[in-house]
């Protein structure tokens, strides 16, 4: 049994039994991959998986704790590698984001610019997805950035980093431009709303927030990316709301509102799966989205020598501010 086989064989899960896209996660072949499954049960001595031809249909049971065991091996190796680099002084290495498209335009450039100016040899790669689809990458990411309203984030460590709020974004002429107030629910329930596709969820906090009012928004359209919502805006489809860090000067053709405040404050959190060992690369990225936090207890929590006792983290704004000082 080898770390490969191992590896080969969590690629194959992670992939949904697709022997073609495992060989890819992995940059194997996949007559090779194919061989080293095999050569792994034949040591087992029973088969991984239940197969329908050539092809795999489903998990065998006992694969189901062989690929177990397989990940928390796997997890332990790479703890170990990363902890010898940092006992080493070593600066170079791949630092893997899962993460948002609004984490990953708005506010990550900055940071991640910092980072490679302290770490020139480090790779930063990002896998930039949906709200829903982030925390699905955290068995291969250093860490994941997810942002929620009210709710802890599950599946790790999870670190606050900043909070913020949604905003609105209209054409000059649009009927809520003409308000001398910030919109209320009714009043934006008036009008065609373009969001996050996370928006249309039942529980949303959006959906939430807008049910607590008695009325229900008009979502017409939604998106990933915060700038689609702004070109269906400018294309007239309707109201545009969005996080703030995704307004900036490009937006000056545009009216920017304030979103009802029965819309709840979001918080961006840092997710490390636990006992996870992070490279000195990643403890710096994470200090430098929240600056509040101390490097030291952050090691220490996330290697579960420490209980978690994270200080309130600032608002959007108030970071921007201390980042532009």
């Amino acid at each position: 049994m080898t770390l490969t086989q191992l590896r080969y064989l969590v690629a194959i899960a992670d992939s949904g039994l697709n022997i073609t896209q495992a060989a890819e996660r992995v940059h194997a072949t996949q007559p090779g991959l194919s061989k080293q499954l095999k050569a792994l049960e034949d040591e087992l001595g029973f088969q991984l998986f239940v197969r329908r031809g050539r092809s795999l249909e489903s998990v065998a049971p006992a694969g189901v704790r062989v690929i177990e065991h397989a990940r928390k091996v796997l997890a332990e190796v790479a703890n170990i590698r990363s902890y010898a680099a940092n006992e080493r002084g070593e600066l170079s290495g791949r630092l893997l984001l899962a993460t948002t498209h609004t984490q990953a335009r708005y506010v990550l450039p900055p940071v991640i610019a910092a980072v490679k100016r302290e770490f020139p040899q480090v790779n930063v790669d990002l896998l930039a997805a949906g709200d829903a689809e982030v925390l699905n990458w955290l068995d291969q990411a250093d860490l994941a950035l997810i942002s929620t309203a009210g709710s802890v984030p599950q599946g790790g460590v999870a670190v606050p980093l900043y909070r913020w709020r949604r905003v609105l974004l209209v054409q000059r002429e649009h009927p809520l431009a003409r308000l001398a107030h910030a919109p209320t629910l009714a009043e934006l329930a008036a009008h065609p709303l373009i969001s996050y596709e996370s928006s249309t969820r039942a529980d949303s906090s959006l959906q939430r927030a807008f049910a607590g009012a008695g009325v229900a928004p008009q979502v017409g359209m939604t998106a990933r990316d915060a700038n689609l919502i702004k070109t269906y805006v400018r294309a007239g489809l309707g109201a545009g709301l969005l996080a703030e860090m995704a307004v900036d000067a490009s937006d000056e053709d545009l009216r920017i509102l304030q979103a009802p405040p029965e819309i709840p404050e979001c918080v961006t959190w840092a997710v490390v799966p636990r006992g996870r060992v992070l490279r000195e690369y990643a403890l710096s990225l994470l200090h430098r989205m929240a600056p509040q936090l101390d490097r030291r207890d952050l090691r220490r929590v996330l290697e579960g020598n420490q209980g978690a006792a994270w200080p309130a983290p600032p608002h959007w704004g108030e970071l921007l501010h201390a980042n532009s000082a």
